[in-house]
């Protein structure tokens, strides 16, 4: 394992991943996704994960914050974002520094 990044998510939002190298898993629902990233965790650094399949996959993907690797990110899918990801940034630096300091709210 190194350096291998992949993407999990539906078809369209992950075709420009596909064009700049990134290994591509298409899932077309939540269910797909979580069997996918278990799947692959073990093969991958990165993963990168859409909003929209990650956010009913919430209480699955903290497991992931207590290994190393893979680190599991969320992106926007091609609908735009849900502020998911922003929701996970902001709860990780106040975990890790016990204050927000990137969003002040």
């Amino acid at each position: 394992m190194t350096g291998k990044i992949a993407i999990i998510g539906d078809g369209d939002s992950i075709t420009v991943f596909k064009a700049v190298g990134v290994a591509t898993f298409p899932a077309e629902n939540d269910i797909k996704a979580k069997e996918l990233l278990r799947k692959i965790a073990k093969d991958y650094k990165i993963i990168f994960i859409t909003e929209e399949l990650a956010r009913p996959l919430g209480a699955f993907l903290k497991r992931f914050d207590e290994e190393p690797y893979p680190v599991v990110l969320t992106v926007p899918s091609g609908n735009g974002s849900t502020g998911l990801g922003e929701e996970l940034l902001k709860s990780a630096m106040e975990r890790a520094l016990g204050v927000d300091i990137l969003f002040n709210n």
